[in-house]
């Protein structure tokens, strides 16, 4: 498994890069202001950082204790960037709405077209990363 300090890395380089490019994007699309898009992708960044590391811990674990591997097939890979947006997606929603001034559904549409780019975002990072750092040997069971 992957080092904390690795997990760590892993964390910070994805809510960065993301935040670069997601934030000017946003506020493109959605038509707001890049400093009230960007202070709520820094704010979500923050809470998609913290969920980004436990769920990573758990998921890891839980491939180990059901594969005895932590490596991902590309199946796993859908499956891990697809878990993540939907716990993200249920953090974030009441965020969006409340510091945007609209609805829930409105909120939920947004958060929608946001997990649309951050679940293309996560698969190809990942990739990505695992390519740039190997994880290590898998017997290895360090955290």
């Amino acid at each position: 498994m992957r080092t904390t300090k690795d997990r760590i890395r892993h964390a910070l380089g994805f809510e960065i890069i993301g935040l670069l490019i997601f934030a000017p994007l946003a506020s493109l699309v959605f038509n707001y202001d890049l400093f009230e898009l960007g202070l709520m992708a820094l704010v979500g960044s923050v809470i998609a950082t913290v969920w980004n590391y436990f769920y990573n811990v758990l998921f890891d674990h839980g491939m180990l204790k059901l594969r005895g591997d932590v490596r991902k097939t590309t199946p796993i890979r859908v499956l891990h960037a697809l878990l993540f947006e939907s716990g993200l997606l249920l953090l974030f929603l009441p965020m969006i709405a409340w510091h945007l001034n609209i609805s829930l559904w409105d909120a939920f549409i947004m958060d929608i077209a946001m997990s649309c780019f951050y679940l293309t975002y996560t698969f190809v990072y990942n990739l990505a990363y695992d390519r740039i750092f190997p994880v290590p040997n898998p017997t290895a069971h360090s955290c």
